[in-house]
């Protein structure tokens, strides 16, 4: 293996100012950019449509149990929020538009809005389970697509899908599964 590092740094440096107006899209940059971001456009709608569904189950849970799947559920919600908003910044970065159109949300998403009736908590966490799952297929398939194309897109992919793995364990453990 050849230890040697060379780069051409005058040739950056007049890249650099020629091409300001691409931000962070550099020349080296080897993802499918206009792709990438419809991919990530449709993270932003699966994101809001969980955020939506966890937000409505909160609201509506009740029985026994209430309290605390009510909390499991808002908690939830907050960080799927958060995660369609990173999705939004980064095609935000790429140069793309951020698509929050609620008329096509759920057509882009990668999971349903489902609702249930409040008294079935039951129901709703194994709709959330399922939705869990759903996107954790889902990112593990777009991180390997993304491989080495783009690094900070997959690590930020790979924070979200640790939070949606967690989220499913959560949904598990209250399951008693």
């Amino acid at each position: 293996m050849d230890n040697s590092f060379e780069i051409d740094v005058k040739k950056i440096r007049d890249d650099a100012r020629a091409q300001m107006d691409k931000g962070p899209v550099t020349q080296s940059y080897e993802a499918d950019r206009e792709r990438l971001i419809e991919v990530l456009n449709q993270v932003v709608a699966t994101e809001i449509v969980c955020y939506l569904r966890y937000s409505q189950h909160a609201i509506a849970a009740s029985g026994i149990d209430r309290a605390q799947v009510a909390a499991e559920f808002t908690e939830h919600a907050q960080q799927e929020l958060q995660h369609g908003l990173w999705a939004a910044e980064r095609v935000s970065q790429l140069g793309g538009r951020p698509d929050f159109d609620p008329a096509t949300l759920h057509e882009r998403s990668h999971t349903e809005y489902v609702t249930t009736d409040e008294t079935d908590l039951k129901r709703m966490l194994q709709e959330n389970l399922i939705a869990e799952r759903i996107v954790i297929t889902t990112y593990q398939e777009m991180i390997r697509w993304i491989d080495e194309s783009d690094p900070t897109t997959r690590r930020m992919l790979e924070k979200i899908l640790a939070e949606e793995e967690e989220h499913a364990d959560d949904l598990r453990d209250l399951l008693g599964l």
